[in-house]
């Protein structure tokens, strides 16, 4: 389990995606044995990672995927914090000086409890409004754009912590019915894993090719959520370990120990239903046409909003899914097949969903095609 997570860390949202993701990758993955590495055994561990999402990684690994993702400058970290500039420009001072006065509040705020981010954000902001300029307080308390009723200074709370999770500060505890609470991640290990910051920033970036690669600059901002123009700070950690290659006439680069994989005959075929979850590791891959060569498939599967997940199989992707939990702890699967599927096809979705219900924490489950599919006849 922890492998597979460490591969290029499981992003968990919605939350529960992580466990889709495991559950697609590994036998036996239960909400009870998710729990047990995060709660009790601690062996895995939910952080905000890259493009500031919830990722669930290995706790050995958890430098890889915090100090690797922080950006060198803050310029570069202002970048990663998508929607936080419009709020500074209103503020004396930049990102880094409401990073520092955040980090004060959030270890005074959260000793010896568990906050979910909206208080979490509220108590913070309170203490940091008296360190500010007399003129920014007024703006620090009034309504800003992010929420309704939100001040400004609580939204751009919200934002600092998510550098001080890379700082490796706080992170999330177990969940709570649908609230994600932080901790201090000095008070939830025994012993908070260390890298250099080059160390991490040049083990993140192996990981990103060995799981995507071959692979370019461009694709690795887009994993990271950084700007392209950012990423030297990482790519030129890793050129002596890299050679170019020609795929379809474009140049890309892989890792040079991965040559011989590349160019070995694939014949294993992965056997079975899959059904991941949008935000799956397999659905980051930059090039869709790879994954799904057909345009308007692409657009079913990846849209700007609320995407759908992928149903897999053997091996490929042939359709969408969506899924409904009712209130009587029934879930409701709704797939959309690109073509038509043969019968035994039918079945082993319907098998798979059955045991995708136990990872979604019940035992009933419906599948139901969409209108607009055609069962062949």
């Amino acid at each position: 389990m922890a492998e597979v997570a460490g591969l290029c860390g499981l992003q968990d949202s919605p939350p529960g995606a992580a466990a889709m993701a495991l559950h697609a990758r590994v036998e036996g993955i239960t909400p009870r044995v998710l729990e047990q590495a995060l709660a009790a055994d601690r062996t895995l561990v939910r952080t905000w990672a890259m493009r500031g999402a919830p990722y669930v990684v290995p706790t050995v690994d958890l430098p890889v995927f915090t100090t690797g993702v922080l950006p060198v400058d803050e310029d570069a970290r202002t970048n990663l914090i998508v929607g936080v500039k419009p709020a500074l420009e209103h503020l004396p001072g930049g990102l880094d000086d409401y990073v520092a006065a955040t980090s004060d509040a959030v270890r005074e705020v959260l000793s010896g409890q568990r906050l979910e981010v909206n208080e979490l954000g509220r108590q913070v902001a309170e203490r940091v409004e008296p360190t500010l300029p007399k003129h920014a307080r007024r703006l620090w308390n009034a309504e800003g754009p992010y929420a309704k009723g939100q001040p400004l200074g609580e939204g751009i709370v919200h934002f600092c912590i998510r550098i001080l999770t890379l700082q490796q500060i706080l992170c999330f505890a177990p969940r709570r019915g649908r609230t994600a609470p932080f901790v201090l991640l000095s008070e939830w290990l025994d012993g908070i894993p260390q890298l250099a910051g080059g160390e991490a920033r040049r083990e993140l970036v192996t990981r990103f090719l060995r799981a995507y690669g071959p692979s370019t600059p461009a694709g690795l901002a887009g994993w990271l959520g950084v700007a392209v123009a950012d990423t030297p700070a990482w790519w030129e950690l890793v050129t002596d370990d890299i050679v170019l290659v020609d795929v379809d006439g474009s140049h890309r680069w892989l890792l040079t120990e991965d040559l011989s994989t590349l160019e070995a005959s694939q014949d294993d075929t992965l056997e079975g239903v899959r059904f991941l979850p949008p935000s799956d590791p397999f659905l980051r891959l930059s090039d869709k046409e790879v994954l799904v060569p057909d345009l308007a498939q692409q657009r079913q599967l990846w849209r700007p909003l609320h995407s759908p997940g992928a149903l897999l199989v053997n091996g490929d992707v042939v359709g969408t899914w969506r899924e409904r939990k009712k209130k009587s702890s029934r879930l409701d699967i709704t797939v959309e097949p690109f073509n038509p599927l043969p019968s035994v096809a039918h079945t082993a979705i319907e098998d798979a969903a059955h045991t995708l219900a136990h990872v979604r924490g019940t035992t009933k489950v419906t599948v139901a095609f969409g209108e607009s599919y055609q069962a062949p006849q």
